[in-house]
């Protein structure tokens, strides 16, 4: 039986190889996809997109606990997909950038596609 992998120039591969990013990128973006593994925090992430949102506001829009919104927030917050400010009493959270909103926006638009 014939091979039907066509031969690979080593060359070819190396500079292929030059474009893969670094381990601890490769790592950090796996978080990040983890993270989105989450109906919560997708869901999270795209209120976020609309506006900047409370804890009591996010908790509200879901139906979920505050215990469970702010796990949320918090995975979130350490991989830097949103931040966060005070008002007065009140800690407000938003999309950290436009790389983020970006990210889902896109990954929107690509499950939409192939429905």
């Amino acid at each position: 039986m014939q091979d039907k992998c066509k031969k690979v120039d080593s060359k070819q591969i190396a500079n292929l190889l030059q474009n893969i990013p670094d381990s601890d990128a490769i790592i950090r973006m796996a978080a990040v996809f983890q993270a989105l593994q989450s109906d919560t925090r997708l869901k999270i992430l795209f209120l976020l997109r609309q506006e900047e949102m409370c804890v009591c506001e996010l908790e509200q829009a879901l139906d979920v606990t505050q215990s469970a919104v702010s796990h949320s927030l918090r995975t979130l917050r350490q991989l830097d997909l949103v931040r966060v400010r005070r008002e007065g009493r009140f800690t407000i959270y938003y999309i950290a950038d436009e790389h983020v909103r970006t990210l889902i926006e896109m990954c929107l638009e690509h499950v939409e596609e192939k429905a």
